[in-house]
């Protein structure tokens, strides 16, 4: 069971989102909020944690951007999947520092939504074709120089770089790889200390953008 929380102050579209979510085998809509402040509120009170939260962005006393800096620190396991009526790369890599894990435009088909959840709550991420090529495309903003990183990264490392960035599950890369699921773990905290990367999200925008992986 997938733990949802709703955070969005269209009272219309959370109670669209909340029956839609409800309707569906298993998921399960824990906590709804119309903005960041009464979402933090009520997280700090709940005993029952949600694993994924949308997040509206465009909300009134606290934005969806402050609330995702301050429920990834507070709630370092729950995850963010951003809400947003526009697509950009520079919004993208915005809530990606901040540490949402993916986004969904507002009028995305409710199967892509439902596809991104499952996702994100079976590998912290997820990121579709669409915004792949949305990442390559900003390279100007590269953060590191690709011959520095070779350097930098095993080769292992980068062979779990890569099945990261094709969205494999642990166990799954485990069983590629013949390593044991702690040791894939320690290679990609190894991977996030060394880019700097906040979260498994910001290591995927890294890699790409300082094209250390195929796609």
């Amino acid at each position: 069971m997938i733990k949802i929380g709703l955070c969005d102050d269209e009272e219309l579209f959370r109670t669209g989102i909340s029956l839609l979510l409800g309707s569906k085998p298993g998921f399960q809509v824990v906590l709804e909020a119309s903005n960041g402040a009464i979402l933090l509120e009520k997280l700090r009170k709940s005993k029952n944690l949600p694993d994924v939260i949308l997040m509206d962005i465009n909300m009134p006393n606290l934005n969806g951007i402050d609330t995702t800096k301050m429920v990834r620190k507070e709630f370092e396991n729950v995850m963010i999947i951003a809400l947003t009526s526009y697509s950009s790369p520079a919004f993208l890599r915005n809530m990606i520092q901040v540490g949402a894990s993916s986004y969904l435009v507002k009028d995305s088909a409710p199967d892509r939504m439902i596809h991104t959840i499952k996702k994100v709550h079976e590998t912290g991420f997820y990121y579709d074709d669409k915004t792949v090529d949305m990442i390559y495309n900003s390279g100007q903003d590269r953060l590191t120089p690709k011959s520095l990183l070779d350097e930098t990264l095993s080769e292992r490392e980068k062979q779990v770089l890569q099945l990261i960035c094709e969205q494999k599950t642990t166990s799954e890369m485990a069983d590629e790889l013949f390593l044991s699921p702690r040791t894939v773990e320690g290679h990609r905290n190894n991977l996030l200390i060394k880019t700097e990367s906040r979260n498994m999200a910001g290591l995927v925008i890294f890699a790409l953008q300082n094209n250390l992986v195929k796609i």
